[in-house]
């Protein structure tokens, strides 16, 4: 069988890997898969009672969870640190005010930075999207850092900052994609990070105007219906004006020893590495990404991600139970080196994956990765004053939604119906200027 056959660009699994049965657990919560229920029939009434009803709603969840976090995982290891009540009443007020941060951040911003300034220049709207969304996605690495006090501890080499990158990446578990901010908000470009996600999730309420807005791009799970879609979204990450950090799970799915066999079943009647610690990478959308962008990329970043002592959930990282340390290695390969052809590039990409899975060994048996300590620590005074401007600005619009002027409600209205709209459509402003200049041109040449 040919590499090029193992899979298409969808998150979750080819035929040789079946998904688990929450497909949105992938990259996010059956938690916030509540919270987002929350918000589904009328989002300003919701709003309204987001510090009650939403309240309410992680309370019963995590009522439900206490017992889970404080027995044994699946492995047999206790929690890192256990779930006391001071421990969920923070991770529930951290939750309420990372949802109504979010929301006010998109109805505000979303519809000015993200379509209307796109009319006029792309670069500018990506450019003013970034700065804004940035700064409520540096929220994450304050809670996991300065908050949980988890350890992230960044290894392999020390790479430049602002470079056009691909990324791929090992999928331990369905927080893995959270933890790149980490890295990217060293590197000056968190708000200019976008991943490949299934398309259902861009129907989730609030947060699915929010992957619109970041231009994530959404694929069906099917190459046939995928393949244009993505190409076309590829194709306008191609300016060199713009940073940007397009991040790729080829595995597609996250790890389980269930998914593990079966993906070695799979290797070895196809004369394929037979891997532990990794599954094997699909390879055409990885392909699509290089062959695309690589005019415009600097490097490719192979990124393995491994956790001290279990791979954390969603609600550890709320709670602050596990991990107690995050470690990320990182190896720069400038796009020259990666070979161009299909074939090449399968063989390539499988070849990172072998060695992948023995540094993982490795880091099972030495509890580290080679060549670490290349990042230092996330400054506490820049966080705060993020977190600062976060909430000065969430407070002034609550202020203006709901005691001043009716327009002001009017107006997030507008712009819930826009963001939604333009998120079911998969609409993206195309510059005037540049629609006129494409009109006159071929005018002329008729």
């Amino acid at each position: 069988m040919h590499l090029t056959q193992l899979g298409g660009v969808e998150i979750r699994p080819a035929e040789h890997i079946k998904a688990k049965p929450c497909a949105e657990a992938e990259v996010m919560s059956p938690l916030l898969f509540a919270s987002f229920s929350f918000f589904r029939n009328d989002v300003i009434r919701s709003t309204v009672s987001t510090s009650g009803g939403l309240a309410i709603i992680l309370v019963l969840l995590a009522h439900q969870k206490m017992e889970v976090c404080q027995t044994p995982s699946s492995t047999g290891v206790l929690k890192h640190r256990p779930l006391t009540f001071l421990r969920i009443f923070r991770g529930l007020i951290c939750l309420v005010v990372y949802i109504l941060t979010a929301f006010m951040f998109l109805v505000y911003f979303g519809p000015v930075a993200a379509l209307l300034l796109r009319f006029f220049s792309i670069h500018y709207s990506r450019k003013a999207t970034s700065f804004l969304f940035g700064l409520w996605l540096a929220l994450w690495p304050f809670l996991f850092e300065k908050i949980n006090k988890t350890k992230v501890i960044f290894s392999g080499e020390t790479v430049p900052a602002k470079e056009r990158v691909l990324l791929i990446s090992n999928h331990r578990t369905e927080v893995d994609w959270m933890y790149l901010w980490d890295l990217a908000l060293r590197k000056g470009c968190l708000g200019y990070i976008k991943y490949v996600l299934k398309s259902s999730l861009m129907k989730l309420p609030v947060f699915g105007w929010g992957f619109h807005v970041l231009e994530f791009i959404s694929v069906e799970r099917k190459w046939e219906l995928d393949e244009p879609i993505m190409r076309q979204m590829l194709s306008t990450f191609t300016s060199l004006q713009d940073p940007l950090w397009l991040a790729v799970f080829p595995e597609g799915t996250d790890y389980t020893e269930q998914k593990c066999a079966r993906s070695q079943k799979f290797a070895a009647d196809n004369g394929l590495p037979v891997l532990k610690n990794v599954l094997l990478p699909k390879t055409r959308g990885f392909h699509a990404c290089l062959e695309i962008l690589r005019g415009s990329l600097d490097a490719v970043y192979d990124v393995t991600i491994a956790y001290k002592h279990q791979c954390p959930f969603f609600l550890d990282n709320v709670f602050g139970v596990d991990p107690s340390e995050v470690h990320i290695h990182v190896r720069r390969i400038p796009v020259e080196q990666i070979p161009a052809s299909e074939n090449e590039t399968a063989a390539w990409l499988v070849d990172r994956f072998r060695l992948k899975d023995q540094l993982l060994s490795d880091f099972a048996s030495q509890g580290q990765f080679p060549k670490r300590g290349t990042e230092g620590e996330l400054s506490t005074a820049k966080c705060l004053v993020k977190f600062a401007v976060v909430i000065i600005l969430t407070a002034i619009f609550t202020f203006l939604t709901f005691f001043s002027s009716v327009w002001f409600k009017v107006y997030v209205g507008l712009s819930c119906a826009s963001l939604a709209s333009s998120t079911f459509l998969n609409f993206r402003p195309v510059p005037i200027l540049g629609s006129v200049k494409t009109l006159l041109s071929r005018n002329k040449s008729l």
